[in-house]
């Protein structure tokens, strides 16, 4: 069974669980955005396009947590994310290395989403109710994971962007296959 399957199987299998942790990834988006305006108060650019960002995260974690109530279902308290903690353990010191692996560990976590969503949209035990939302779901991570490539290139040489984000690539795989399969996001 490929890793994919091994994770849809797990999510399938308790997707109660996924949910409560689903809902905490939207979250925890939406306050990652807010980080990096906070941050970098001075990048009108990245202010704009991230605020817009932590208010659709915001909204999918309310559409998430709708969900959560109609199945009688609550959040929890926050858990450290093992998956992009190891992601995080990896961002380089100085402030412009710093900076751009964080927009680039921000793209590759969102392209993860974009992978899982898929998988969940195209799940037949799921609802077609379901599915249609992983769909858009799926759309929308698409489009996130291009938003902080092009923050990159905004701020940064587009060749340094293509080398630094092909060595995240790299690392983020390493880090998701380590993953014990489970029904969570990451």
């Amino acid at each position: 069974m490929s890793d994919d399957a091994v994770w849809l199987q797990a999510v399938l299998d308790d997707f109660d669980a996924f949910l409560v942790d689903h809902a905490a990834n939207e979250r925890k988006a939406s306050a990652s955005a807010m980080s990096l305006v906070a941050h970098y108060p001075d990048r009108t650019v990245l202010v704009a396009r991230l605020i817009d960002l932590a208010i659709e995260e915001l909204n999918h974690f309310r559409q998430v947590n709708n969900l959560l109530r109609e199945r009688n279902l609550a959040l929890t308290h926050d858990v450290r994310d093992p998956y992009v903690r190891s992601l995080r353990a990896e961002v380089r010191d100085g402030s412009a290395a710093y900076f751009l692996d964080q927009l680039l560990v921000a793209s590759v976590i969102e392209a993860r989403g974009v992978s899982r969503f898929s998988l969940l949209a195209n799940a037949a035990p799921l609802a077609p109710a379901l599915r249609r939302f992983y769909s858009t779901l799926a759309a929308s991570e698409s489009r996130h994971t291009d938003l902080f490539l092009d923050l990159a290139r905004l701020y940064f040489e587009a060749d340094e962007v293509t080398s630094r984000h092909g060595d995240w690539i790299t690392l983020e795989a390493e880090i998701a296959r380590a993953q014990p399969p489970g029904p969570r996001l990451h």
